[in-house]
């Protein structure tokens, strides 16, 4: 199975930066699968700099209904009518920043799902979870409780202390991670836990990315600052193995 690099733009991005950097994520011969998240103000500019090449566009969240008196949110299907084919649910940002709970996570998952989208939904501890040894249990409580019944997606582990910080875990530490994120997946899922892609974000770049990428059962990466010069995804898709 082809690995998924996704770049996560976060609150980055303007109108002119769109057409250089789709001319050089098109230009390249890629062995991996490349998914671009910017912000939703640029994701139809995206759209249709990118029709025809494969590359796929995702958003960062959605709100949970489908429509209705929400303020400020978008819907699913709203980003998918802009070009989104995958949306990031659970972000450690979300969940921190703005409260979001694994029941929160679910409900927005669903939504995705039933719009005919992707979710890609994050887990991941924090600095003093993994210093109090909770980690596992703190990821597997996420997943058990932020994927809903019959889930078909994506899913990131994010170690919450690496996210932006240039730190990395161990490859022992992210191999283990990853291990048991399957195990519970397939617990939860069944024969379909043993097919969805686990990628793994936190800090990767270009110089970490090769290593990282070859671990087993780590299916891509979910890249944040990294992904905002395109030379630096394209280097990071380029250390993917080749399947």
């Amino acid at each position: 199975m082809r690995q998924l690099i996704a770049g996560n733009w976060k609150m980055n991005g303007k109108l002119a930066e769109v057409a250089g950097y789709a001319q050089a994520v098109r230009a390249a011969t890629l062995h991996a699968d490349l998914l671009i998240c910017p912000p939703f103000t640029l994701i139809d500019r995206f759209a249709a700099a990118l029709a025809g090449s494969g590359i796929a566009l995702g958003a960062q969240d959605c709100h949970a209904n489908p429509h209705g008196a929400h303020t400020g949110d978008t819907s699913a299907a709203m980003l998918a009518e802009a070009g989104a084919r995958y949306i990031i649910i659970g972000h450690s940002e979300r969940r921190l920043d703005h409260g979001e709970t694994n029941a929160i996570v679910a409900g927005k998952t669903a939504a995705v799902i039933a719009a005919g989208l992707t979710p890609i939904v994050c887990v991941g501890e924090t600095e003093a979870q993994r210093d109090a040894g909770e980690a596992e249990t703190v990821v597997r409580q996420q997943l058990a409780h932020s994927l809903p019944e019959g889930f078909a997606g994506v899913i990131a582990y994010e170690p919450v202390w690496a996210i932006g910080t240039g730190r990395t875990p161990t490859e022992e530490d992210v191999a283990a991670m990853h291990a048991a994120i399957r195990a519970a997946l397939v617990e939860k899922l069944g024969e379909t836990g043993k097919g969805l892609l686990i990628l793994y974000g936190g800090s990767v770049k270009p110089g970490n990315a090769a290593s990282l990428l070859a671990l087993p059962e780590v299916g891509g990466a979910l890249v944040g600052g990294a992904s905002l010069k395109a030379e630096d995804l394209l280097a990071i898709a380029e250390a993917a193995p080749r399947g």
